[in-house]
């Protein structure tokens, strides 16, 4: 993890590029050579909580430069339908959580994404997208505006040495030109509890009623006697659900404390990507990218109205103009039955002609079918419209579906 502490330069972060999981993870002995170091020879970086997965019976693999649990001892399936009925921890500590502070944060932090940061309330929060000046999508990230004066920011694992050379370069510009902004990259761990039980279950060790924490909405408090812990309700799987920023020393004992519950278990990687299929989100690296679009992604609503009026973010001036004329192509879901469709996989029309190729697949364990999506050309990607998958130089039918897959659940207080 990184140190705490106000940047002024570099911090040396290495890259790794996300990928999709359940196609990619290459599992690891629990004293392989694979469990120390990545397929490129470099040392895997490894969260507070990597022992504990072990003891545990974590099944370790590689994942964005760090040694993260696929599975427990329960089955994959077994895991994700436990989340969707009761709730699981997830392990998310390697994600990039930072704190930006000063009077012109907002400012800064609008020079960077697409969203209407202005309009956030105290301890309201957004998703949002780091986007370059061709309009590409360099990461997604969510943006919380505390009452405690900073912004905190989590993007992903995977793009955290692009995501932070790309802040410090505009905080260089920003202080060049008097502005008062400050990075802070953060110390703490985080996890993700996730399913219907969440709240029940993290309401024993919190003074505040979750009744008040909506979606999108965070709050800094004690949990379980741990201060310094902040609770944001959103995740990653669709379900209601909390990530904890928690202080490194205390994570092992918060998990330990949730695990009391025997609503709740442990789960790795393996869930959380068919988990978030399921709900339509998508992976950086697969299903969005710096040649994506957030009109070709679907992602239009993140863009705020007062910044597509303003044109004031990057790559505003091609993105703005896709959104009355449309793309080439869009991200569409797509459902089949038969072999599993995988990430890479062509698409075509009924007559033959490809039309597109699948981001991310695999066979949904509520649905009991298949489940993609990926890009085809615009005039194909009507809801119902029959196309075709290639798997294995085999077509097999496919038809064209509404995402999510499988209906969210997430609490806005209604």
């Amino acid at each position: 993890m990184l140190a705490r502490g106000l940047v002024s330069g570099r911090v040396g972060l290495q890259s790794r590029v996300s990928v999709g999981f359940l196609q990619t993870a290459v599992p690891c002995g629990r004293t392989g050579q694979h469990e120390r170091y990545g397929t490129a020879g470099v040392a895997l970086k490894q969260t507070p909580l990597y022992e504990f997965h072990r003891a545990h019976g974590g099944k370790m693999v590689e994942f964005a430069g760090w040694s993260m649990p696929v599975q427990y001892k329960d089955s994959h399936i077994n895991s994700h339908l436990h989340t969707r009925q009761h709730c699981s921890i997830f392990d998310v500590s390697h994600m990039l959580q930072t704190k930006i502070h000063g009077k012109d944060r907002v400012k800064f932090m609008e020079a960077l994404i697409v969203g209407d940061v202005a309009e956030l309330k105290d301890n309201q929060g957004m998703l949002s997208l780091f986007t370059n000046d061709k309009g590409g999508i360099m990461d997604d990230l969510i943006v919380t505006n505390t009452d405690q004066g900073y912004l905190h920011v989590v993007s992903n694992a995977g793009c955290a040495d692009k995501d932070s050379a790309h802040m410090e370069a505009k905080l260089k510009e920003f202080k060049s030109a008097g502005h008062s902004v400050d990075l802070e990259y953060m110390g703490e761990s985080l996890i993700a509890i996730q399913g219907p039980s969440t709240e029940r279950v993290l309401q024993e060790g919190v003074c505040e009623n979750l009744r008040k924490l909506t979606f999108m909405t965070s709050i800094l408090t004690t949990v379980f006697g741990i201060q310094g812990c902040r609770i944001t309700r959103c995740g990653y799987t669709g379900e209601d659900g909390v990530e904890i920023s928690v202080p490194r020393g205390n994570v092992v004992e918060l998990v330990e404390r949730l695990l009391v519950n025997s609503e709740v278990k442990l789960a790795g990687l393996g869930a959380r990507d068919s988990l978030r299929l399921e709900a339509g989100l998508c992976l950086h690296g697969n299903d969005i990218d710096e040649t994506t679009t957030p009109v070709e992604a679907s992602l239009v609503w993140t863009i705020g109205k007062r910044r597509r009026q303003a044109r004031d973010f990057p790559g505003a001036d091609v993105i703005v103009p896709q959104i009355k004329a449309k793309p080439k192509r869009k991200r569409v879901g797509l459902m089949s039955h038969g072999q599993p469709v995988r990430q890479h996989t062509p698409i075509l029309s009924t007559d033959g002609k490809v039309i597109g190729k699948v981001t991310s697949g695999c066979p949904s364990p509520c649905l009991k079918q298949n489940i993609s999506m990926g890009y085809v050309e615009t005039s194909f990607s009507k809801v119902g419209t029959p196309v075709q998958v290639e798997v294995r130089k085999k077509m097999i039918p496919a038809v064209i579906s509404k995402m999510p897959f499988v209906p969210t659940n997430y609490y806005t207080g209604q």
